[in-house]
């Protein structure tokens, strides 16, 4: 289950309350910078650009590659552990606008993780150390450390203790030759 708050609305849909729930000038600032940081090939220019202006919390070492699409709402709600990849064109969303609701939660990615191109992390995740999610994945539901998840709906394909396995296997296979 994603960890996130429930904030009811009435009348409307909750996207029609958007400027009661974030100010207009925060979500306009937000939207310049991801845009430029989304363009810009410098990785460590993303990094200090989401740091700085966007109040992300991103490790050292980290990759966004390009296209990637933090929350423009709320960036502030993401954090990145060191020397992980974010794949070509991956959404991280930190809120979910419905119809008689909005909710916002903390999306927690760990050290070395490896998400793939396409993929979409939903509000209120966890994606545990050395995490490995396929391209094109939703990621839905926490990921524990070192598996290796995929799809849509997202499954774990190897359990960390399988994924270690397999290393080994490929290691002993490699030294073999």
């Amino acid at each position: 289950m994603r960890k996130t708050e429930r904030y009811h609305v009435q009348d409307k849909n909750s996207l029609w309350h958007i400027y009661k729930t974030v100010p207009f000038w925060k979500v306009a600032k937000n939207f310049i910078v991801i845009q430029a940081a989304r363009y810009t090939p410098f990785i460590p220019m993303k990094n200090w650009l989401y740091r700085t202006f966007l109040h992300m919390k991103v490790g050292n070492h980290t990759a966004f590659a390009l296209m990637v699409m933090p929350d423009i709402m709320f960036p502030e709600k993401i954090t990145v552990g060191t020397n992980s990849v974010i794949g070509y064109n991956t959404t991280i969303l930190a809120h979910e606008y419905l119809i008689k609701e909005y909710r916002l939660g903390q999306v927690t990615i760990g050290d070395q993780v490896m998400i793939g191109a396409n993929s979409t992390i939903l509000p209120g995740v966890t994606i545990g150390d050395g995490a490995i999610i396929s391209a094109g994945t939703l990621v839905h539901k926490d990921v524990p450390p070192g598996c290796f998840v995929g799809g849509n709906p997202m499954k774990v394909i190897y359990t960390q203790e399988e994924m270690q396995k397999r290393q080994q296997e490929d290691h002993f296979f490699q030294n073999s030759i």
